[in-house]
């Protein structure tokens, strides 16, 4: 299915702590359902060590920590193939309340 936001970036921390929290099986989990339009990119550090592992999406800066795989089809189907962010993995840190 096409991405309804082209130009996304995922952006999967794969820096010490958050690789060591398992970010490889994240990052594996995003490019397992490749979305259209949306590139996943391995990153280095996000500067968030201890909260891994780490998502971040671009251009719009939205947060999730401590991602598992179990959690990643839901942030590419809800976040972006429908452009909503899932509110219950969303890092409170960046998204307050």
């Amino acid at each position: 299915m096409p991405s309804a936001f082209p130009g996304y970036r995922v952006l999967v921390c794969q820096h010490k702590a958050c690789y060591k929290a398992g970010s490889a099986r994240i990052l594996a989990a995003f490019q397992s359902d490749p979305v259209l339009g949306v590139s996943i990119v391995a990153s280095s550090c996000l500067g968030q060590c201890g909260r891994g592992p780490m998502v971040l999406i671009l251009p719009e800066e939205t947060w999730y920590c401590r991602v598992n795989p179990k959690e990643v089809p839901a942030v590419i189907d809800r976040h972006l193939r429908h452009g909503t962010p899932v509110k219950a993995m969303l890092d409170r840190k960046f998204h307050p309340g």
